[in-house]
C-alpha cells in the first residue's frame, strides 16, 4: 500500500473510533463512500461541493441564427379585350387587328430566416416590368357594294312608238333626239316626254323624268 493510501486509511480509522454503535457504523460508511480515494492514483477524492456545482450548471442554450434576403417574385397580369367599330371593313368582316399579351409585375419580398427556416416574409415593393397589351377587335360597320341589276332590256315598239316613253309617240329609230334641240337624228320628236322605262335614246338630259321640256 502506498505511503499516501496509509495517511488516509489512518485518518479514516481514528474517524471511526470517534463513531460508536450502529449509528457509528452507518456514519463511517456513509463518509468512507464520500471520501473513498481514487484508486488509479492514490489521491483523495474532488471536493464534494465542487461536485455537486458542476452537476448543477445548466447546459448552455445555443443563439439561433437569424438572417434576412430580398426574395423577387413574378406574376401576370392579364390583359383586357375591346371591340372597336372600322368604317373600312364591309359588315361582318370582323378581325383582331391587336394581339393581347399578358404583362408581369415582380414583387420583392423581405424573408426572414431562423436557423435556415423561413419564419416571417413582408412586402418591401413592387413594380411593373412588363405592361399588359390589349386586344383590339375590329367591327367592320360599312355596307357591302352591290352592283346595280342590269337595265331592262327596251319593251317592243307599240305601233312604231318606244314604250319607254309616253305623253308622245317616240320612233322605233337608230336614234332619236328632240326636235329643235342639236341632235342629228334621223329621228324626231316633240316633247315633252315622259320617262317610263328606259332612256334608251338619251332624251332627259336633266333627269327629271321629263324628256325634250
Amino acid at each position: 500500500m502506498s505511503l499516501a493510501m496509509k495517511s488516509w486509511w489512518n485518518g479514516l480509522t481514528n474517524k471511526g473510533r470517534l463513531l460508536t454503535g450502529a449509528g457509528g457504523v452507518a456514519a463511517l460508511l456513509v463518509m468512507g463512500t464520500l471520501i473513498a480515494p481514487d484508486s488509479s492514483n492514490g489521491s483523495a477524492p474532488a471536493d464534494a461541493d465542487a461536485q455537486r456545482a458542476a452537476w448543477a450548471s445548466p447546459t448552455p442554450t445555443p443563439t439561433p441564427v437569424v438572417t434576412t434576403e430580398n426574395v423577387d417574385v413574378s406574376e401576370a397580369i392579364p390583359f383586357d379585350a375591346v371591340t372597336v367599330d372600322d368604317a373600312g371593313r364591309d359588315i361582318g368582316q370582323d378581325a383582331v387587328t391587336t394581339t393581347g399579351q399578358d404583362g408581369t409585375r415582380v414583387k420583392t419580398y423581405e424573408v426572414t430566416y431562423t436557423d435556415g427556416i423561413e419564419t416571417s416574409r413582408s412586402l418591401a415593393s413592387e413594380a411593373i416590368s412588363a405592361p399588359p397589351v390589349q386586344q383590339v377587335t375590329s367591327r367592320g360597320t360599312r355596307q357591302p357594294y352591290v352592283a346595280p341589276a342590269p337595265a331592262p332590256a327596251p319593251a317592243p315598239a307599240a305601233q312604231g312608238c318606244d314604250s319607254n316613253y309616253s305623253g308622245a309617240c317616240v320612233p322605233v329609230a337608230s336614234d332619236v333626239d328632240c326636235e329643235g334641240g342639236s341632235g342629228n337624228g334621223p329621228a324626231y320628236v316633240r316633247g315633252p316626254v315622259s320617262v317610263v322605262g328606259y332612256d334608251v335614246y338619251d332624251l332627259d338630259r336633266d333627269g327629271d323624268g321629263i324628256a325634250c321640256d
